[in-house]
């Protein structure tokens, strides 16, 4: 058993994979090519945004975002300790301040009612994680941020493809931002991402930095980054991108599966009203978590822990001088949480297997 099983997807779709990746290697064009500009276009679409810029990763999408807002040294950024690193990481490397603001322990997504206690004169915006799978907030967050004229910024790197009462991840005022790491909900062969955005001049910038700084070759109007998507993933995305729309319901439909079979043994996730979820992971949340892991790894069932330690505990933050128990529901997550065997493409079989494991551990076979 696989915890996501890339292997069955590439078998379903190899010949298409294959021939789109043929035709980058007969054009020979392997950056800022014509694969790129049809799946920008195809993207921005998808998401109901005006523009869509592939780049080399979701940590690059997250920081070309900072970097055209101008975003540097004497800034703060408010986001959630309980996310990957690139979150908060790309805030640094922008040069300003990450600002946590703990989460609601229902959805695992950061909690708007406990924004305005952490804004200062300093504040230029908001990232909200999609975590999981599944959008925060949207509404609450966007009317804090107008209010205070801040930018906000989707990570949307585990939720390509979720809704929030009938927009999708990554077409929210102002900046979305995603991920196709191979193990996402759509995913490459490689590293790459892509950010969207509606606003103009917000655009115009992301596509200079994203190249050198340059619109015009040699002609550099600020210091950018090398952070472009290249063909060869661009034509993997276009291949799979096909599929998409019955992967994400296949992913809701596992989804439900284990909910249905676990809810009285574990706390299954909840989707907040209005929202749909892709389950980039399917996290159960329990206090006996390790040796559960234990027993599910010791029967064949492959786990992983997303996250176990907060931001706020991590050594590259230690100069932000939190308390170990500033954000207590990131804390008590952390020691909770546990992903189980999650994809378009796990069997019933499979699936099967990893809830007959899970209530045997708790005597619930």
């Amino acid at each position: 058993m696989k915890f996501v099983d890339l292997q069955a997807q590439f078998a379903a779709y190899e010949t298409e994979i294959r021939e789109q990746i043929e035709a980058v290697l007969n054009s020979a064009q392997f950056i800022l090519g014509p694969k790129g500009a049809e799946l920008e276009r195809l993207l921005a679409a998808y998401v109901g945004a005006k523009h869509a810029f592939g780049c080399s990763s979701g940590t690059d999408a997250l920081l070309l975002a900072l970097m055209a807002y101008g975003v540097g040294p004497g800034d703060e950024i408010l986001t959630t300790p309980f996310t990957f690193i690139a979150t908060a990481e790309t805030i640094v490397l922008a040069g300003a301040t990450p600002v946590f603001v703990d989460i609601d322990p229902r959805t695992y997504n950061l909690d708007p009612l406990k924004i305005e206690e952490a804004l200062t004169k300093n504040t230029r915006g908001i990232i909200p994680v999609s975590l999981y799978g599944q959008c925060p907030e949207m509404e609450p967050i966007a009317k804090i941020a107008s209010e205070y004229g801040l930018f906000v910024i989707e990570d949307g790197c585990q939720s390509f493809g979720a809704e929030r009462n009938g927009k999708r991840s990554c077409g929210f005022p102002h900046v979305g931002t995603t991920s196709f790491f191979p193990s996402k909900p759509l995913g490459c062969y490689g590293d790459g991402g892509m950010v969207f955005t509606s606003d103009d001049g917000i655009a115009r910038r992301i596509s200079g930095l994203r190249n050198h700084g340059q619109w015009e070759r040699y002609r550099h109007g600020m210091v950018g980054i090398n952070g472009r998507l290249d063909e060869i993933q661009a034509a993997v995305l276009l291949a799979k991108f096909r599929h998409f729309p019955a992967e994400v319901a296949r992913r809701a439909a596992v989804g439900a599966y284990y909910s249905e079979a676990l809810e009285d043994v574990v706390t299954v996730p909840s989707i907040a009203p209005g929202n749909t979820h892709v389950y980039a992971q399917y996290s159960i949340r329990t206090p006996g978590r390790d040796r559960l892991a234990s027993h599910l790894g010791e029967n064949g069932v492959p786990t992983a822990i997303h996250y176990p330690i907060p931001l706020h505990r991590q050594e590259a933050f230690a100069a932000l001088d939190y308390g170990d128990n500033d954000f207590p529901e990131s804390c008590a997550v952390s020691g909770e949480i546990l992903s189980l065997p999650m994809s378009a493409y796990l069997s019933r079989e499979d699936q099967d297997a990893v809830i007959r494991q899970v209530r045997r551990f708790f005597g619930k076979c």
